[in-house]
């Protein structure tokens, strides 16, 4: 993957800066838990990239805004010619998945020319943005009828309602009160947030998984929330948890079947 910056013009990439001067595009929550959440995180339907394909002008530039651990990066660039995966986590961005079509650059920025992109994603990220600060920006380099999508998944489900009940508990009660107040924002797929495109029509897309108990548990351990209580307690809460479950789960070597709820908004740059 290349690691070096693609050019970008300075002029109008400053204008955006400064309005944003007191308030970075994107706060970072997860550069202490980087190959954690890399490991652990899951992974996105492949019918959601081939609909991206199929609303674009072209399928030459993405730029992947809080790129994180290039959950989506990859699949991006098997369908696009360049993607531009953004993070200010630069640990995060050394898990990401290596692939010739993939640039990474640590930034809050895109660091792409005017109209220069044909779509711009966030996945799992848009509540950690300044809003105003980061839609400039994909005002500025999307291409005319370049496409904006973001998406969110909330609490999943298993195959077991005492289980599902379980993993609410820990959610809500548990860690619940260590969620930082932008937890809302993905568990309401971001309809709250400001979206200031056209909107586009989106079909469902489900989103499951076939996991066993030690990926479970390591995706609780990658929460937000886990962290900050963590930090703040000294002892993580999945520790203390886990027996709970796996008694619930029965062998932690069968794969159990996960679902998350993955909203998704998408919208055209207007005139």
């Amino acid at each position: 993957m290349a690691r070096q910056d693609i050019p970008f013009r300075k002029g109008a990439l400053d204008r955006v800066r400064i309005a944003a001067l007191n308030q970075p595009v994107m706060t970072d929550h997860f550069s202490t838990v980087a190959r954690q959440y890399a490991e652990a995180r899951p992974t996105y339907p492949a019918a959601l990239f081939d609909w991206l394909a199929t609303l674009t002008p072209a399928c030459d530039q993405v730029w992947d805004a809080g790129a994180g651990s290039g959950q989506a990066s990859l699949a991006l660039a098997e369908r696009f010619q360049r993607v531009q995966a953004t993070d200010i986590s630069a640990e995060q961005l050394k898990s990401a998945p290596q692939h010739p079509h993939i640039t990474c650059r640590v930034d809050d920025m895109s660091g792409l020319v005017d109209a220069s992109a044909d779509l711009v994603t966030v996945a799992q990220a848009l509540h950690w943005f300044n809003l105003d600060a980061f839609y400039a920006e994909v005002k500025r380099v999307l291409k005319p009828e370049g496409v904006i999508a973001v998406w969110s998944y909330g609490l999943l489900t298993t195959d077991d309602d005492d289980l599902t009940q379980a993993v609410a508990h820990l959610h809500n009660d548990i860690v619940g009160p260590y969620w930082p107040p932008q937890r809302h924002d993905v568990e309401n797929g971001y309809a709250n947030l400001t979206f200031p495109f056209v909107a586009l029509p989106v079909p469902d897309f489900a989103m499951t998984a076939q996991w066993d108990l030690n990926r479970l548990l390591g995706y609780f351990r990658s929460w937000s929330a886990t962290v900050r209580m963590e930090k703040d307690t000294g002892d993580n809460p999945i520790d203390g948890y886990a027996p709970v479950l796996q008694a619930l789960w029965g062998d932690p070597e069968q794969p159990r079947t996960l679902t998350w709820p993955l909203m998704v908004r998408a919208g055209e740059v207007t005139a």
